[in-house]
């Protein structure tokens, strides 16, 4: 018969993991995953810009891609109001809307 007790100074038919630690490796794990913000050049700017003073204007639904550092976030709707000197965006979809910060978006393309 084997020892119970083994090198590690564990009894080895007791070892537990406490959901306080299996919880800390998730958070870790998830955190390995976290990505940067991409830089977008003047271009791409400007090209977003056209595409929500057309959503404004012609009253054309949008796709907006929002930057998370986990996954990004695809929110689809009508442009309402542009505010320059906030930088923020209104989005509407049915009765919904939100206030997006321009920073926070990465990609905009008409649906």
């Amino acid at each position: 018969m084997g020892k119970k007790l083994e090198g590690n100074g564990l009894w080895e038919s007791s070892r537990m993991m406490l959901p306080e630690h299996k919880s800390r490796i998730r958070s870790d794990e998830r955190e390995t995953q976290r990505r940067g913000k991409p830089v977008l050049d003047d271009q791409k700017w400007e090209e977003m810009e056209r595409t929500l003073l057309l959503s404004l204007r012609n009253h054309v639904r949008v796709n907006i891609v929002l930057f998370d550092p986990f996954e990004d976030v695809l929110l689809s709707g009508f442009i309402t109001s542009i505010h320059a000197h906030t930088r923020e965006i209104k989005l509407q979809w049915a009765e919904d809307w939100k206030w997006i910060g321009l920073d926070s978006i990465v990609e905009v393309d008409t649906c």
